[in-house]
């Protein structure tokens, strides 16, 4: 597939790049030699290969939920910058 470089303006401008002649000149070949790459690895037999979302084996990592006894609010302020009546004291933002 030969790429042109109207085709290149069209993806520079979804990106919303701009590009100087002499860059969309050289993207082009970039691009056109990439593209090349892709239709190169198409050729590839892949019968019987299962399709994989990641290079190596993934484990979900969560855990499952359990019931803990709240921390209290003492253990809960004990590290607040400032605490009034049980709760965490802010400095006033509404004028």
């Amino acid at each position: 597939m030969k790429i042109s470089e109207k085709d290149v303006e069209h993806v520079a401008r979804l990106a919303r790049l701009t590009l100087e002649p002499a860059d969309l000149t050289i993207m082009t070949g970039q691009m056109d030699a990439l593209l090349g790459y892709v239709e190169k690895l198409n050729e590839l037999d892949t019968e019987g290969v299962e399709p994989m979302a990641h290079a190596v084996p993934m484990s979900n990592a969560f855990r499952d939920d359990e019931m803990k006894p709240p921390i209290g609010i003492e253990r809960a302020l004990q590290n607040a910058p400032a605490a009034a009546a049980g709760c965490f004291k802010v400095p006033k933002i509404i004028e």
